[in-house]
């Protein structure tokens, strides 16, 4: 099957639609949008505007009551649809916030 693409995901994603704000650091441009999964290296961000590839952003993703906030990198891009993006700078505090949200989604399966 040569139209199959390996998965070069390095970690498990769960499906989790979140409020995420996003702010991109060259640029300031703000946008909110929603996350559709999310993994300890990163996760999907839907919006019809996606921020371009290599873009570093400040992400704020909400659930319930808690808030993860984060340095993450554009790292592909799907036009009207959202963008991939992977953690690159993540207090440690906001690191176990993430594992402890993947942990409670992972119980629920």
């Amino acid at each position: 099957m040569p139209d199959v693409m390996p998965e070069r995901r390095m970690a498990r994603r769960c499906p989790m639609v979140l409020a995420a704000d996003v702010v991109e650091l060259s640029r300031g441009a703000r946008l909110s949008a929603r996350t559709s999964d999310i993994s300890s290296t990163g996760c999907y961000i839907d919006t019809l505007n996606p921020i371009p590839q290599g873009s570093q952003i400040r992400l704020r993703i909400t659930h319930h009551l808690e808030i993860l906030e984060a340095i993450v990198e554009v790292v592909y891009v799907s036009y009207g649809l959202g963008m991939g993006v992977t953690f690159k700078e993540v207090a440690p505090q906001q690191r176990e916030k993430l594992e402890r949200w993947l942990e409670d989604e992972n119980q629920e399966f």
